[in-house]
C-alpha cells in the first residue's frame, strides 16, 4: 500500500544580487488565508535522527527591524516552552524555560500582553 503525501506548506524567497533575502513568502494548504503570506523572518529547524543533529534555516529580510527580531525570538521561545512541554511533560523545564521567556522579555525590553 503507498503512503499518502502532502505538500503542506511551501516557502518562496527572493534574493537580491548579494543573495539577501528582499521577500519571504509562505503558504500553507491546511491554512485558510494564508496563501502567498509575506513575512519579514522565518526560522525553520529540522531534526536528523540519523546524525542526532539540528538543520537549522533561518533568514530574514532587511525590512526586519531590530526591535521585530527581539519580540519574534521572543516569541519563538515562549512557543518552544509550550511545544517541550507537550512533547516531553516536562513542567518543570518547560516551567523554566518559560522563566527565562519572561528574562529575556526584561532584558530585552519587551513589553508582553
Amino acid at each position: 500500500m503507498e503512503k499518502k503525501k502532502s505538500k503542506i506548506i511551501s516557502i518562496e524567497v527572493e534574493l537580491d544580487d548579494q543573495n539577501i533575502p528582499e521577500n519571504i513568502k509562505w503558504s500553507a494548504s491546511d491554512m485558510q488565508g494564508y496563501e502567498d503570506a509575506s513575512c519579514r523572518a522565518m526560522i525553520l529547524s529540522l531534526w536528523d535522527h540519523t546524525n542526532k543533529d539540528t538543520l537549522r534555516l533561518d533568514l530574514w529580510t532587511r525590512e526586519m527591524t531590530i526591535d521585530e527580531m527581539k519580540i519574534f525570538f521572543h516569541q519563538t521561545l515562549i512557543t518552544m516552552a509550550d511545544t517541550l512541554e507537550r512533547s516531553t511533560t516536562d513542567e518543570r523545564i518547560s516551567g523554566d524555560l518559560r522563566d527565562f521567556c519572561s528574562y529575556f522579555a526584561e532584558k530585552m525590553e519587551i513589553t508582553t500582553t
